[in-house]
C-alpha cells in the first residue's frame, strides 16, 4: 500500500518534478528548513536514505553521481555508457519505491565536471 505523508506543502508524495520541485524549494526557503541531499550507490543506501526520511516525516533528495552509477551498474562491467545506465537505474528504482516510502523525492546529479559530460548525457539520452 502507497503510505500519504502530510506533505508540508501539498505536494505528491514519490518522485516529483517542475512546478512540484520549485513549490517545495520555495516552502523550505520561506520556512527555515533544508532539503536533505544524499548521493547514493545502491537501492540498500536509496532505501535506507528514504526510510530515514519517512521516519522523519522529511522530503529528500536522493543525487546520482558517475562514480555512484558505475558502483551500482557493476563493477564488472566495462562499457563506456555504464556510468549513466547506473545512474538511470537508480533513477528508476527510487521512482517505482519512493511512493510506498510516502515521502516527497527530488532525483539530482551530482556535480559534473566536463570530462563526465558523456555520463550527463547519456542520463539525458535515456529520458527521451
Amino acid at each position: 500500500q502507497i503510505s500519504k505523508m502530510v506533505s508540508p506543502c501539498d505536494v505528491p508524495v514519490g518522485v516529483i518534478t517542475g512546478d512540484d520541485v520549485t513549490k517545495l524549494l520555495k516552502h523550505a526557503k520561506d520556512n527555515g528548513y533544508a532539503i536533505p541531499a544524499f548521493n547514493c550507490t545502491s537501492s540498500s543506501t536509496a532505501n535506507a536514505v528514504m526510510e530515514a526520511a519517512a521516519k522523519n516525516n522529511s522530503p529528500v533528495m536522493i543525487q546520482a553521481s558517475n562514480g555512484g552509477g558505475a558502483f551500482f551498474a557493476g563493477k564488472s562491467v566495462k562499457d563506456k555508457n555504464s556510468c549513466a545506465a547506473g545512474s538511470v537505474a537508480l533513477a528508476l528504482h527510487v521512482r517505482a519505491m519512493s511512493p510506498y516510502y510516502g515521502i516527497p523525492v527530488i532525483m539530482h546529479s551530482d556535480h559534473c565536471a566536463k570530462k563526465l559530460l558523456p555520463w550527463f548525457d547519456g542520463m539525458l539520452d535515456a529520458d527521451t
